[in-house]
């Protein structure tokens, strides 16, 4: 057991901890192994890498407040918005390594709101390639990043922000109980892990924080997360394995993934598949969770040139409340391109490495009340429809007095405007409905 004072730390929210942080870590990390705890107090530092066999053990009124200056995280190889590259070191960082715990009663602070207002200033003024020092290096070391996909967190400018807490090719992870808040990027990302717990976590992010993902899982297999309330700027628990071509090259699929007993409040969506679909995803379960004025609730998205077989997902027992759209099924999501990419049109196009299928999904037990734009949107493609749904027990409740538009159900282009807020379906296959109930409007579905 180790103690940050004992190395020169000082909690007082002043003084910079990054070196006694990394004595104590180098420290366990020389023995094999321990546990840091970090007692009540502000522990301001730089970022942070941890180790195998570490604990880090925060107790009640414990603060580790990352110092928001992006000179201090030099870049790391890792992924970014489903594309491999270098980018900003993440907060807190764990590389290659196993048996890691992070947990206690505490909170790590990533003081997003600079990261946040620069980047919000960058867009004001219409940046639109690299300018600072740190976005010409990383410029520099991603020489082809103007090719690489982006879901609209502006890898053009190379502003990497880097994400609050990520395990990058780790095994046996653990967190629990810690509160993660104002992220520069997205919150918790596990990327190319296994065996990951994710428990009793607080998320928190406020409503406006751009890319602000609670809880990312990126190319992982055997993880569950559970008793977690999230509420952030973007969605809430998302799960992902690249994007398009750098994704097929990687090849690492996103699958056994259990999700439970978790509640989402503000945020795009509750539960979300994608839009970075590349290597696949499958056997995912979602259940009893509450998805509580989230943009969606249920959302799987992609599009043509992400790929990806996207199949054996099961939501059931989930509670919607004041959702634009409680369920979201769509593979003409736009952020990150335009309508003359060529990725929307409605004719059938040649099936390739880079076409997305979505198949095999059961969704059963839902209740969704003050659904705002419609009671679902599900649009597949015309030469990869969605196939094999099936809907079981479900309700979907309008918000009758609401007036936002059907076309907010979800982000897409290309498609044709409807002013029904009914269920919407656009190039399926093979969907069974069994005691569905849509109220508040006159055709519970509309087939295109």
């Amino acid at each position: 057991m180790f103690n940050l004072i004992s190395f020169g730390g000082k909690g007082d929210g002043i003084h910079d901890n990054s070196q006694a942080f990394f004595a104590a870590l180098q420290s366990i990390k020389e023995i094999g192994g321990g546990t840091l705890k970090i007692e009540k107090g502000i522990w301001s530092t730089g970022p942070l890498e941890l180790f195998s066999n570490t604990t880090l053990l925060l107790d009640e009124g414990a603060v580790i407040s990352f110092i928001p200056e992006p000179e201090r995280y030099q870049p790391v190889w890792t992924r970014w918005e489903g594309a491999e590259c270098y980018a900003m070191h993440p907060l807190l960082f764990a590389n290659e390594q196993s048996n890691i715990t992070v947990s206690g009663k505490g909170i790590l602070e990533g003081n997003g709101q600079i990261w946040w207002d620069k980047l919000g200033e960058k867009r004001k003024r219409g940046q639109n390639e690299p300018q600072t020092p740190e976005e010409l290096k990383l410029a520099s070391l991603n020489k082809d990043y103007k090719k690489q996909a982006s879901g609209g967190g502006g890898r053009q400018i190379q502003f990497l922000r880097p994400p609050l807490v990520q395990f990058r090719s780790c095994s046996k992870i653990t967190l629990e109980d810690i509160t993660l808040r104002n992220s520069p990027f997205w919150t918790l990302h596990p990327l190319y892990c296994k065996d990951v717990v994710i428990s009793g976590l607080k998320i928190q992010n406020p409503q406006d924080a751009p890319n602000t993902d609670g809880i990312d899982i990126d190319s992982c297999e055997d993880v569950t997360v559970q008793n977690c309330e999230i509420t952030v700027g973007d969605d809430g628990i998302a799960i992902k394995s690249g994007a398009g071509e750098d994704g097929i090259r990687v090849g690492k699929p996103c699958r056994r993934i259990t999700v439970r007993g978790c509640t989402v409040g503000s945020g795009h969506g509750g539960i979300v598949i994608g839009s970075e679909t590349a290597a696949g995803i499958s056997n995912v379960l979602t259940e009893d969770c509450v998805f509580k004025g989230t943009d969606r609730g249920i959302r799987i998205k992609t599009r043509r040139g992400r790929g990806g077989h996207i199949h054996n997902l099961e939501f059931r027992k989930l509670t919607m409340e004041n959702n634009l759209c409680p369920l979201a099924i769509n593979m003409f999501y736009r952020c990150g391109a335009k309508l003359e990419d060529g990725f929307f049109t409605t004719e059938a196009l040649p099936v390739n490495d880079a076409t997305p299928l979505i198949r095999d999904i059961v969704i059963s037990d839902i209740q969704a009340t003050g659904c705002r734009a419609s009671a679902g949107f599900i649009a597949g493609l015309p030469e990869s429809p969605i196939q094999n749904i099936r809907l079981y027990r479900c309700e979907f409740s309008i918000d009758e007095q609401s007036g936002i538009n059907p076309e907010e159900s979800e982000m897409y282009l290309g498609l044709p405007e409807v002013t029904e807020k009914s269920i919407r379906l656009i190039n399926t296959k093979d969907i069974e409905f069994n005691e569905i109930n849509v109220k508040g409007v006159e055709k519970p579905f509309i087939y295109q």
